[in-house]
């Protein structure tokens, strides 16, 4: 009964591979990249221990290619924000929105620092919004900061 069994698995895997169509399993082209993108909301620190932090806003969707980066130019002075952080993001084309995230790593403790953000497409052109200048402050040795609120 087993041996009847795995020969039916293996006709239907055999089966499968034959049948299957390649159009099927690309992806969609790219939507249109958006005429006005905004930041909603934020941005602002979602957690910082005494090395890292993560901040997050959200935008309406950018739109254009699936593949997005979040982008953070940060530095200790505000007229130098010459450090760059990024992350990378999936679109999900059919909801309005998109919340963009960014991790720093290698900070210092209980130090402010200034940031602006922004989001780039995968080819590396902006979707045509930055943030103004804002500030946080890192943690002190051992401690956690949480300033934004949890994801709904």
């Amino acid at each position: 009964m087993s041996g009847r069994l795995v020969i039916r698995a293996a006709v239907a895997v055999a089966g499968g591979l034959l049948f299957c169509s390649p159009v099927a399993a690309q992806n969609p082209p790219p939507a249109p990249r958006a005429q006005h993108v905004e930041i909603i909301k934020g941005p602002a620190l979602e957690i910082s221990h005494d090395d890292v932090a993560i901040v997050r806003w959200t935008t309406n969707n950018p739109r254009g290619d699936d593949d997005h980066y979040s982008v953070i130019h940060y530095g200790t002075d505000p007229n130098d924000l010459s450090q760059t952080a990024k992350n990378h993001i999936r679109l999900n084309q059919s909801h309005p929105e998109t919340i963009f995230r960014v991790r720093m790593d290698g900070l210092k403790p209980a130090t402010t620092y200034y940031y602006k953000v922004t989001s780039i497409g995968y080819d590396g052109v902006s979707d045509g919004v930055e943030s103004s200048v804002r500030q946080f402050t890192t943690a002190a040795p051992g401690q956690v900061t949480s300033a934004f609120p949890p994801p709904e």
